[in-house]
């Protein structure tokens, strides 16, 4: 690892150049770059070579209940706690009648409210279930659900891009429905017959079941997300070859998929040269009204807090909305705020194609401080691949400025560890008394 001097500002372009101890940025003009996952068009679906050699995979309606499986979904229950049941949600007629299509009678001590909600991308409408009130008596699953950011990580290289859509994997309950899951309509109670979601441990479960069955493909050519699976490749070839690699599984296991008709992964957007912010984020916040409550700023924080990589600089801009959050903080929206809150959209809207990186080629990280917070550039070969930044705490605030500036190289070491432990890296800082700390026989507590 090593530590140089930092002789220019640090790039904020994607495309930025970097020769030496000298940041030369070049900011070509802008051209829009459209996704290339999932391309092909609704009608040509069925034209796929995959899809046409098991058609008993990719099916439009699931034919039936999934069959017994080794791991059963359980629904255990703190001791002690008591049955909960509710009264049923008004609906509209036409949603009476689809209830009438659902299930069988039940009587049950359980029972929670439903109601319809319109399906996203296939049309109709999807019977939801308000399990608020059994997942708070439920015995919670801890089991890991991946992050998108490592998961997008797998993909560098790839050209080649599928994304499939689980529609059968939930697990039946041998011989006997799940009580607990009884929900109260106008026409009586109605129970599942298989795992719901909804459910606080149905997608630790499913993600569960899901990895099972994708074990020996992970991260060598799949990557996962609870229901969505994404195939990718460097050609076509080679993806035509993990497609039918993949899918004899799916259907010895017997599951019923969708080739997606969309090009949405779990967020952020992959583009021709590597991640993007969605689009339809993009367009919510820029259709985001003036704050006007605490929670409105936490949610709108939270969406673009979401994108926070992609954004040089976040904490700082951020700072004086994150302030008026706090407790006891007197709620004041006054002209700096609305021009960091301006800021925000413009950033978010004007954010770069971040690269994919690739842990055989050598990492820089440019590395600042002041008394706006910390904040850090991650790059490879001039290109961005990441923004981090965090305000300081109380007692960072009493720190000299080299210790301050010795802060930030910590903070990025930390939160790009699994970048950049056991690979060349070169740190790039603002300040030249940092370089002789490596040279110091005693460094203090707080150097340490």
């Amino acid at each position: 690892m090593e530590m140089e001097e930092e002789e220019e500002n640090v790039p904020s372009d994607a495309n930025s150049r970097v020769t030496g101890k000298i940041l030369k940025v070049h900011i070509p003009e802008q051209k829009h770059i459209e996704a290339t996952v999932n391309t092909t068009k609704l009608q040509e679906i069925k034209k796929i070579p995959v899809v046409c050699e098991f058609p008993d995979v990719f099916l439009e309606e699931l034919p039936r209940l999934p069959l017994d499986r080794d791991v059963e979904f359980k629904i255990d229950l703190i001791p002690g706690m008591a049955s909960v049941s509710r009264r049923p949600y008004r609906v509209a007629p036409d949603e009476l009648k689809e209830l009438k299509t659902q299930l069988q009678e039940y009587s049950s001590p359980w029972g929670c409210p439903a109601l319809f909600v319109e399906k996203r991308d296939q049309g109709g409408k999807r019977l939801c279930v308000d399990y608020r009130p059994l997942n708070v008596v439920t015995v919670k699953n801890k089991y890991p659900l991946p992050h998108i950011d490592i998961l997008f990580d797998q993909l560098a290289g790839a050209k080649v891009f599928s994304k499939i859509d689980l529609r059968l994997l939930p697990n039946k309950n041998q011989g006997r429905g799940y009580t607990q899951t009884a929900f109260s309509t106008r026409y009586g109670l109605y129970e599942y017959l298989v795992m719901s979601f909804g459910l606080t441990n149905a997608p630790a479960f499913f993600m569960y079941m899901m990895n099972l069955v994708f074990m020996n493909e992970l991260d060598k050519f799949v990557v996962v997300f609870i229901d969505d699976i994404l195939v990718y490749s460097k050609s076509e070839e080679e993806h035509e070859e993990h497609l039918r690699i993949r899918t004899p599984t799916l259907c010895q296991v017997q599951q019923v998929c969708i080739l997606a008709k969309g090009s949405e992964f779990p967020r952020p957007h992959l583009v021709r040269g590597g991640v993007a912010v969605d689009p339809s984020k993009v367009e919510d916040v820029l259709n985001w009204k003036q704050p006007e409550t605490v929670m409105e700023i936490r949610s709108l924080l939270g969406l673009v807090g979401y994108y926070r990589h992609f954004i040089k600089d976040f904490s700082k801009t951020a700072k004086l909305m994150t302030s008026l959050t706090k407790k006891n903080a007197k709620y004041l929206w006054d002209p700096n705020c609305e021009e960091a809150f301006t800021s925000l959209k413009n950033s978010l809207t004007s954010a770069p194609v971040l690269a994919q990186p690739d842990v055989t080629k050598p990492f820089d990280v440019y590395c600042d401080a002041s008394d706006n917070g910390l904040a850090c550039v991650l790059m490879q070969e001039g290109r961005v691949i990441a923004y981090a930044s965090r305000q300081l705490r109380q007692d960072e605030a009493n720190y000299a400025t080299h210790v301050l500036e010795l802060a930030a190289v910590v903070h990025t070491l930390k939160i790009w560890r699994h970048y950049l432990l056991g690979n060349t890296c070169h740190i790039y800082t603002d300040h030249k008394s940092l370089k002789y700390i490596l040279t110091q026989p005693e460094l203090n507590m707080r150097q340490r």
